[in-house]
């Protein structure tokens, strides 16, 4: 089968993304010199994508996921052209902005509908399990996610900004061009939706939050997640100011740190590719792993420990996703798997700008080892207290 050419679509349609989100921040510090309005910008880009997940997760039980996915790449090329026609004609630098938080909304979709998509590619996969076929995806998607910074970078120093939003259209329609590909002879049976096309917006989001508080396991889950991207968020929010300000490094070791963060994730992602680990223990290895790196960074007194322990957070984190993952295609209905993944991905993610709030509260690099300290304090009740629940639970079942 062609699962190569899914994954070139996967890469592609991140590496655009990616570009975009690398775009906004910049070109409107750049314009106005204010980094206040450089920050709303982002917001106004990133908080679309951040709310649409339960909507865009509906659509997925509803509607065709690979209609949806095909749709999604489409229409970011087109919102891209039209945006850079629109600022060529009347101006303006809030266009690049408007584009951005549209093709946000849309990529938000071209991930649920892979996510709902990912489960019957990996049924029909000979020699992958699931875990694998997620291993693989997020490869690519985070190889696309460590390029796409650099593509944009290089674009614009020898172009307009407008010729860079013009690339990211054109591997838009490239990654279209590789799913129509990947679908064309390929045997992969993908389920039609079985949603009730006229059930109200809001009753498939009632169903996703009665499955979270009702199916065994799940709420837990989401616990656990909410409590890895608190660390993760907390992390990422005070990274520059604990690393040029604490430890007293330059920008350029900031970015090469980050770039190490990048391809930690991409090896762990290899081994799990390569390997054969046990699902329990990937859970625990990553969640340990993740709140060790914590405890790092706030401890350590030189920039060797501090690198140390956010290679864990950033690294590990992908390996937790994709145990979370599999959990939770084994716990949801597959009718529900769309509805139901939107919401709870929406719930893990309102900790990651909470962490940005705390952080921002405590701007001085010293306060903030005091916060990134009780952020471990709290990943780790969570932990021991989801052990105890999941033992209550076991010695239940076997009385």
């Amino acid at each position: 089968m062609k699962f190569p050419a899914f994954l070139f679509s996967l890469f592609l349609s991140r590496l655009a993304d990616q570009i975009l989100l690398f775009l906004v921040p910049l070109v409107v510090f750049q314009v106005t010199q204010d980094v206040a309005w450089s920050g709303y910008a982002f917001a106004a880009e990133t908080l679309p994508r951040f709310l649409s997940f339960p909507v865009c997760g509906a659509l997925c039980d509803r509607v065709s996921p690979l209609k949806l996915l095909r749709g999604s790449q489409i229409f970011r090329a087109l919102a891209c052209m039209l945006g850079v026609l629109a600022n060529e004609a009347m101006g303006g630098i809030w266009w690049l902005v408007g584009l951005s938080a549209v093709c946000g909304v849309l990529t938000t979709q071209g991930m649920m509908a892979r996510e709902v998509m990912l489960p019957q590619i990996a049924s029909e996969t000979r020699g992958l399990g699931f875990d694998k076929v997620l291993a693989y995806a997020q490869t690519a998607d985070q190889t696309g996610m460590v390029l796409g910074p650099l593509l944009a970078a290089a674009l614009i120093a020898v172009w307009p900004w407008q010729a860079a939003v013009c690339a990211a259209a054109a591997l838009f329609l490239l990654a279209d061009v590789a799913t129509a590909w990947w679908r064309r002879g390929n045997p992969v049976e993908l389920h039609e939706p079985q949603g009730e096309p006229g059930q109200h917006l809001l009753k498939p989001i009632a169903t996703a939050l009665g499955h979270l508080l009702r199916l065994p396991g799940l709420l837990r889950l989401t616990m656990l997640t909410a409590g890895v991207n608190l660390m993760l968020g907390t992390t990422l929010a005070s990274s520059a100011a604990m690393v040029t300000g604490l430890h007293q490094r330059s920008a350029t070791y900031y970015a090469g740190l980050q770039t190490l963060g990048a391809v930690a994730t991409i090896v762990i992602l290899l081994a799990i590719i390569r390997g054969s680990i046990a699902l329990k223990h990937m859970g625990i290895t990553a969640y340990l792993l993740i709140l060790a790196g914590g405890l790092l960074t706030a401890a350590s007194t030189n920039h060797w420990g501090y690198a140390a322990g956010f290679l864990l957070i950033i690294g590990f984190d992908k390996m937790f996703s994709i145990y979370i993952r599999i959990h939770r295609q084994r716990i949801i209905p597959a009718k529900d798997y769309g509805k139901t993944t939107g919401v709870i991905v929406l719930l893990n993610n309102l900790t990651q700008p909470l962490a940005g709030l705390i952080v921002g509260a405590f701007a001085d690099a010293t306060q903030t080892r005091g916060v990134i300290f009780s952020v471990c304090l709290l990943v780790g009740a969570i932990g021991v207290a989801s052990a105890v629940a999941a033992r209550r639970k076991a010695d239940a079942t076997q009385t």
